[in-house]
């Protein structure tokens, strides 16, 4: 889902731009309301629900930051009533999709002990007695950071663990059957969050799993899409140097001039239209573009069959 559109940006750091979206606002009052009743001063509930999107903001600058780490990019993080979404791209590998989506949860993960040892200490100093509202507000901040971190583990997608799920799969099954399985979990989950929402009567959990719903099954279209993908037949010498991926025959590059659609690898980076000489190909596995000359792999003919030479290029 795109939120991207009617988002305000608050700040810029570490090469990432983060945007709050301006349904926050309203769903802020609707959820600020209720808490006013466990502080004597309604400031503590508006300083609360503050609290807790800082810490989603950590959780989310925790997957941006591992997506850079292992060679990915993300440079947008949007805030917004369901919590935040960093826009990620790392590398078409799970363990690099694997590390990109725990370093969120990771991050509540290490939070734990840090708020667990302010509510020792509020305890020590005697604050439930002395400063009710203060004590109050520590405790709420621990069960939003442990909930978040178990909520955003349940094996459902899109979240956090149903996501983990997928790349763990992906190690054994491929990439585009752990996305459809996962997503195939994600639909049990949502059947469950709606099955929740009626017992607890409860609109938010609702929503929760329209968000559910709309993301599993653009999630099992784009599984379509890659399994489609992956059958393409492709250029034998040719491989891409990041991935290793050979690129598939047929016109899916597009001419930055006329826009007509060419086989890169077949026309030797001339588009048949106009003419136009590109000297870099995009790789259609990865999305990393490098010159057409570090594509070439060497190969022999074996029996009839070309066999790429290992260890040149």
């Amino acid at each position: 889902m795109d939120i991207r559109q009617g988002s305000i940006r608050l700040f810029h750091v570490a090469g990432i731009t983060v945007f709050l979206h301006w349904s926050w606002f309203l769903i802020a009052v609707y959820e600020i309301g209720p808490r006013m009743r466990s502080y004597a001063s309604p400031a503590w509930a508006i300083v609360e629900y503050l609290a807790l999107f800082v810490i989603v903001t950590l959780h989310e600058f925790g997957h941006a930051l591992a997506c850079r780490q292992v060679g990915g990019t993300s440079d947008r993080i949007v805030l917004w009533p369901l919590g935040g979404v960093a826009y990620v791209n790392p590398p078409p590998r799970p363990g690099a999709n694997l590390w990109s989506l725990a370093a969120g949860p990771l991050v509540n993960a290490a939070l734990f002990p840090i708020i667990s040892g302010l509510v020792l200490a509020a305890r020590s100093l005697g604050l439930p007695a002395s400063a009710a509202d203060a004590y109050q507000f520590v405790v709420a901040v621990w069960w939003i950071n442990v909930g978040l971190f178990v909520f955003n583990m349940l094996p459902i997608y899109p979240l956090d663990g149903g996501q983990i799920l997928r790349s763990l799969l992906w190690y054994g099954v491929g990439r585009a059957r752990s996305l459809m399985i996962a997503t195939i979990v994600g639909f049990v989950g949502f059947a469950g969050m709606i099955g929740l929402a009626l017992w607890a009567r409860s609109a938010w959990f609702g929503v929760l799993a329209v968000f559910i719903l709309m993301n599993c099954w653009s999630g099992l279209q784009h599984a379509f899409a890659l399994s489609r993908f992956a059958k393409l037949p492709r250029h034998q010498g040719f491989a891409c140097p990041s991935c290793k991926a050979s690129p598939p025959i047929g016109n899916f590059w597009g001419c930055a001039q006329c826009g007509a659609g060419f086989d890169m690898f077949r026309t030797q980076g001339a588009c048949p239209r106009c003419g136009a000489q590109f000297a870099t190909a995009g790789c259609l596995d990865c999305g990393k573009s490098h010159p057409l000359n570090e594509w070439i792999v060497p190969v022999i003919v074996l029996d009839g069959t070309p066999q790429p030479v290992k260890g040149l290029r």
